[in-house]
């Protein structure tokens, strides 16, 4: 090959250690790269990426692009092409759920906005191009039908129950069977069997994530998830202040000793910004989450500030029009993007194997 020629061997061979963000795995191998073609000095190529990494695509594709030009520097030019690659997930846990990423919201204590950012992070995965699911696990308090802006009560078909719709996310929530007002008061097992029956017996479809958003403090509910099914991790959200650090901090204790992965920590309240002078105030102090995470040894997942349209918009059930203001859709777009950003770097470290099929 004469000197500075680019071949298709030398492509495969820059390409040996890129990896497919779901999986961990070599994306040449896997057939996510396809249609290599070389014209002279310039390489264009196709990338097919599952929707599990949607949130995530700009910077993967940007990564290609530039180990290709840093490996093969006497190309001119570099083109990726995108599409999308089928990979249906594989049925999880006792229960055989089709979720590729199950994902628990917790805290330490209520009142922090758990709900809230359970939602946002629905809402943003889905917008982003993911297939998302969202339960709402808080029985004594579900805050989930009200911020979304449903009611109806889920019907029964076939012995299986139909979430209900929230602009393409479908939603399971103890607020949707008990009227409002009316507490739940419930022991331990009655808890137990609630939230298997809206794992097991609810209608989910094939998701890319499940959200969960968990009750507040450090309950059995926990437990009965670690049991019923392998949880990808938990994303813990918090406030600035000392006495809320305190608390995420022990659900964090909690989740490490029922072998619960910690995904992250978000801060939430993170400040106020006046909308007149763009002035921000630490009402309740600043940088707390992201202090504790590092001393943790958790990744900080991003910080949201108090943000009147958040907050009205919650309060209205169009919690999705948060993505629609500039100021708020940039705070929790970036939680979206850090929390699947750590997922992927976790899987790049190790790998996932491939499910042999069953003879």
């Amino acid at each position: 090959m004469p000197s500075g020629q680019v071949d298709q061997a030398s492509v495969e061979a820059a390409l040996a250690g890129f990896s497919d963000p779901e999986t961990g795995r070599n994306a040449l191998h896997m057939e996510q790269i396809r249609d290599i073609n070389i014209e002279g000095d310039k390489l264009s190529l196709t990338l097919a990426l599952t929707t599990w990494a949607a949130p995530i695509w700009d910077d993967v594709v940007t990564d290609l692009q530039e180990r290709l030009q840093a490996q093969l520097p006497q190309l001119s030019e570099v083109v990726v092409n995108r599409a999308v690659h089928e990979r249906p997930p594989k049925p999880i846990g006792e229960i055989n759920l089709t979720a590729k990423s199950v994902i628990a919201v917790a805290s330490g204590k209520g009142g922090v906005g758990k709900s809230t950012m359970a939602a946002s992070l629905a809402i943003g995965l889905k917008r982003s191009g993911a297939s998302v699911g969202l339960m709402d696990a808080d029985v004594y308090g579900p805050s989930i039908p009200h911020l979304l802006g449903v009611n109806q009560r889920p019907e029964v078909v076939d012995n299986r129950i139909q979430p209900v719709d929230a602009d393409g996310i479908p939603v399971m929530s103890m607020g949707f069977m008990v009227p409002p007002g009316e507490a739940v008061v419930w022991r331990g097992p009655m808890l137990h069997g609630a939230i298997t029956q809206f794992l097991r017996d609810t209608n989910w479809g094939t998701l890319d994530y499940l959200i969960i958003d968990m009750p507040p403090g450090t309950g059995d509910i926990a437990l009965t998830l670690s049991q019923l099914l392998p949880l990808t991790g938990a994303m813990v959200v918090c406030t600035p202040q000392e006495v809320a650090l305190l608390d995420a901090v022990k659900a964090i204790a909690m989740f490490r000793k029922v072998n619960i992965d910690v995904l992250g920590m978000v801060e939430n309240m993170s400040g106020f910004v006046c909308p007149d002078c763009n002035k921000k105030y630490d009402i309740f102090g600043s940088g707390g989450a992201r202090a504790s995470a590092e001393e943790l040894n958790v990744p900080f997942l991003g910080e949201v500030p108090i943000n009147m349209q958040i907050r009205e918009f919650g309060d209205a059930g169009t919690a999705g029009a948060s993505f629609d203001d500039n100021v708020a859709s940039s705070y929790l777009n970036k939680v979206v993007y850090h929390l699947v950003k750590t997922l992927a770097n976790a899987n790049a470290a190790s790998p996932k194997i491939p499910q042999l099929p069953v003879l």
